[in-house]
C-alpha cells in the first residue's frame, strides 16, 4: 500500500508540476528520484535516508544511461536531421507545389494540395508540429491572399500537420517502440493505412465544405498545361525517393529504420547539393537545429525512463491491472476509458509528455487484456494526433495562429477544425473496430 500510495501521489505531483509549467523532463525525473528515495528509505518501516542514497542514484543513473546508449534511439536525430535538411533543400515543399499544380482546377484544390503537402512532408520529417509550422508559412498565407475562407485556409493546414504522427517515419512511434519494447519497423508499417485513411478523410472534408459553400474556395481562373503538370510531378522525385527508401527499404528487409534514416540523410544532402538548393550554411543550420531538438527529446525520454523504473518499483501498475480486472470491464469500455484519458490530456499537454506519462500504467493493463501492442500503438498515436487539434489547447492550431497572426482569430481556426476533428473520430473508431487496418502490412512481413 505504501508503494501504491507513493505512485499515485507521484502522478498527481507530475501533473501539478506540468500545470506550473515545469519542463516535463525535470518534472518526471525529479518526482521519480524523490519517490524512489522515499521507497528505499522506508523499506524497513523506519526512515533511514543514509541507506537510500546508493540504490536511488543507481536506479536513476543506470536507467538514463541505458536509454541514451540505446541503438534504436539513434534514429531520432537522424530523422530530425532529415526533416531539416529536406526542407532547406526544398525537397519537402516540392510535393505541395506538385499537388498545387495538379489540383489547380479542382474546387478547393489549394486546400487539398496543402493537406497532401502536409502528408508528404510528414512522410519525410516525422514531426507533426514541424509540419504545421513549415507548411503553415507556405500554404495558409497563399490561400488567404486568394480569398479562401479563413477557417478553411488555416484549419486544413493545422489538421494536415497531424499526419506526421501516423505516416512513417514518426518520432512518436519511435518513442512508443522503445518504451514498450515493440518492433519500430512494424509500428512504421502499421501507421501507413490509418495515415492514408486520415489523409483521404481530410480531402473529403474539403470537398464537401467547398461543395456546400462554393464561396469558401474561389475557382482558379488560369490554365495549367500538360507540360507544367509533368514538370511539377518530376520535380517531386526526391521526396518520393526518400519515402520509398524508408518504407520500401524497411518492408523489403533491406534496411532497419536506423539504417534507412542514415541512407536518407545522406541522399538528401547529395540531392540538395547536386540541385544547388542546399548550401554549407544551410547544412550547418540544419545540424544545429537537429542538436537542439534532439537534446529536448532525449531529456524527456531519459526522465520518462527513470519514471517508468520508479513506477515499476511502486507496484502501482499491477494494482491498477488488478483493480480493472476485478471490475470486469469490457474491451469496449476499456478502450473508451483510455480514449477519454488521452483526449482529456491532449487538451493540455504535448504528445510526447502524454505518452511517457501514461504508458507505464496502460501497457501492463492492455497486455492483461491480450491487446496487440502494435495495434494499440496506432490507437495511441491516433489519439495523440487528435489531441494536437483539440480545443482549448491544440498545439497545431496555436502554431498556425502564430503564423497567420491577427488576421485569423484563434476561435475562427478552431471552428474550422471541428469538421476535421469529426473525421478523426471516425477514423479512430475504424482503427479500434478493425485492427486489420493497422496489422495488415506488418503481418505480411
Amino acid at each position: 500500500m505504501d508503494g501504491t500510495l507513493i505512485g499515485l501521489v507521484a502522478f498527481a505531483s507530475v501533473l501539478l508540476l506540468l500545470g506550473l509549467r515545469v519542463p516535463i523532463a525535470f518534472a518526471l525525473a525529479g518526482v521519480a528520484t524523490i519517490g524512489t528515495f522515499l521507497i528505499f528509505a522506508m523499506r524497513t518501516g523506519v526512515f533511514m535516508p543514509d541507506r537510500a542514497i546508493r540504490p536511488t542514484t543507481s536506479l536513476v543513473f543506470s536507467n538514463s544511461f541505458d536509454l541514451i546508449h540505446s541503438y534504436d534511439l539513434s534514429m531520432i536525430p537522424l530523422f530530425v536531421a532529415l526533416g531539416h535538411i529536406a526542407y532547406r533543400a526544398e525537397i519537402t515543399t516540392k510535393i505541395y507545389h506538385a499537388a498545387r499544380v495538379w489540383l489547380a482546377s479542382v474546387p478547393g484544390g489549394v486546400a487539398m494540395a496543402s493537406v497532401m503537402g502536409c502528408g508528404g512532408f510528414s512522410a519525410i520529417t516525422g514531426s507533426s508540429i514541424a509540419c504545421a509550422s513549415t507548411m503553415g508559412r507556405i500554404c495558409s498565407p497563399e490561400m488567404l491572399s486568394m480569398g479562401y475562407d479563413k477557417r478553411l485556409a488555416t484549419a486544413s493546414v493545422a489538421a494536415g500537420g497531424t499526419l506526421g504522427s501516423l505516416i512513417p517515419p514518426s518520432v512518436l512511434f519511435i518513442i512508443y517502440g522503445i518504451f514498450t519494447e515493440t518492433s519500430i519497423s512494424s509500428l512504421f508499417l502499421a501507421g501507413i493505412i490509418p495515415g492514408l485513411i486520415s489523409l483521404l478523410g481530410f480531402l473529403l472534408v474539403i470537398f464537401v465544405w467547398v461543395w456546400r459553400d462554393p464561396s469558401a474556395a474561389p475557382r482558379f481562373e488560369g490554365q495549367i498545361t500538360r507540360a507544367e503538370r509533368m514538370q511539377a510531378a518530376w520535380e517531386a522525385w526526391p521526396a518520393v525517393l526518400l519515402f520509398v527508401i524508408i518504407v520500401g527499404g524497411i518492408y523489403g528487409g533491406f534496411f532497419t529504420p536506423t539504417e534507412a534514416a542514415a541512407v536518407c540523410v545522406s541522399a538528401a544532402v547529395i540531392i540538395g547539393f547536386a540541385q544547388r538548393k542546399l548550401t554549407f550554411r544551410a547544412l550547418w543550420e540544419s545540424v544545429r537545429e537537429t542538436c537542439l531538438q534532439t537534446t529536448s527529446i532525449f531529456l524527456i525520454a531519459a526522465g520518462a525512463k527513470i519514471f517508468v523504473a520508479f513506477i515499476a518499483l511502486t507496484g502501482v501498475a499491477n494494482d491498477i491491472v488488478g483493480f480493472v480486472t476485478s471490475a470486469d470491464l469490457s474491451v469496449l469500455a476499456l478502450l473508451l476509458a483510455i480514449a477519454a484519458i488521452y483526449l482529456l490530456l491532449g487538451m493540455f499537454l504535448d504528445p510526447i509528455g502524454i505518452m511517457v506519462l501514461t504508458l507505464p500504467l496502460l501497457v501492463p493493463l492492455v497486455e492483461s487484456y491480450g491487446f496487440n501492442l502494435i495495434w494499440f500503438g496506432v490507437v495511441v498515436i491516433k489519439l495523440l494526433e487528435i489531441g494536437l487539434i483539440t480545443p482549448p489547447v491544440g498545439l497545431n492550431v496555436f502554431v498556425i495562429a502564430g503564423v497567420v497572426g491577427k488576421e485569423v482569430p484563434l476561435d475562427r481556426i478552431f471552428s474550422g477544425i471541428l469538421r476535421f476533428l469529426t473525421v478523426d473520430i471516425i477514423v479512430l473508431a475504424l482503427i479500434m473496430a478493425f485492427p486489420i487496418l493497422s496489422l495488415l502490412i506488418p503481418s505480411s512481413l
